[in-house]
């Protein structure tokens, strides 16, 4: 018999205890930090009548803002995944003398300020620049056109696609790999069929990661981008210009146009993520 008002089913103990507490204060944080403002962004376009917000969010220079960063972005997300990939398989794979340096090096991007990452990369690529006046001997122009933002983004974004891939790899195994060579598979063949199946969750990861992270980019691209309206314009440098001519409503509607399409985006990458990992 059990003692009076006690339960004859114990209730299992959970591992952290103060369930409620900790989870009043995550609803909190995450309310405070994360909803209140995301709802506040959607709610300040509706200031304007519809026809203005239509005209705020389908102006040609808005368009072209967002296209040029949110495509860029991709595209940087995209090559940052075969270099990052690349890096992350020679950071793990091979032992050199500097592979410390280098593995540190990896994250510059993280600790290096936005501002002064864009001043280095627009001295550098810039026409007279170390690297810029070569490509103008081929007449290539990189600062100050679309090409510099492309620069900008992938510099900043490969940090992540490598740290994302890195620990996946560094847990393979290389019994499949040994595995298939003996069966007479050719590197490539194990390389696109036995690693690369294995690694394909991680890159979709860190393609995503590197997406959002270049498609806000501000401090580090308008040094090099030009900054020209429907050239090399992003659409995070319309939105500080629209707060300064105090267009908040303006502003915000660019804000809840980049928050929808980086949604889409994101949970597109997060399908295939998912895909993939299903089947492994």
């Amino acid at each position: 018999m059990s003692a009076p008002g006690l339960s004859l089913i114990a209730r299992p103990r959970s591992v952290l205890p103060g369930f409620r507490l900790s989870m009043g204060f995550t609803l909190f944080y995450l309310a405070s930090l994360v909803l209140i403002p995301l709802m506040a962004l959607v709610l300040r376009p509706f200031e304007l009548s519809f026809e203005d917000l239509w005209t705020a969010v389908t102006a040609t220079r808005t368009l072209g803002a967002l296209r040029l960063s949110f495509g860029t972005a991709l595209a940087a997300a995209l090559i940052d995944s075969v270099f990052g990939l690349i890096i992350a398989w020679v950071l793990v794979r091979y032992r050199f003398f500097g592979k410390g340096l280098l593995d540190a090096l990896i994250d510059l991007p993280f600790a290096l300020p936005t501002a002064v990452a864009g001043i280095a990369l627009s001295t550098l690529y810039a026409p007279n620049g170390w690297i810029g006046a070569v490509f103008m001997e081929y007449g290539i122009r990189i600062a100050y056109t679309p090409w510099g933002v492309l620069v900008a983004m992938t510099f900043i974004a490969l940090p992540f696609t490598v740290r994302t891939i890195q620990p996946v790899m560094a847990e393979l195994r290389g019994d499949a790999e040994e595995a298939a060579a003996t069966l007479g598979a050719t590197r490539f063949q194990i390389l696109s069929r036995v690693v690369l199946p294995a690694l394909l969750p991680a890159i979709l990861t860190g393609i995503a990661l590197a997406f959002a992270r270049a498609a806000g980019e501000y401090g580090s691209i308008i040094f090099i981008a030009g900054n020209l309206p429907n050239i090399s314009e992003i659409a995070p440098l319309l939105i500080v210009i629209k707060l300064e001519q105090y267009d908040y409503a303006g502003a915000a509607a660019i804000g809840v146009m980049m928050l929808l399409a980086s949604f889409i985006m994101l949970l597109a990458l997060n399908a295939l993520q998912s895909w993939a990992s299903k089947r492994r």
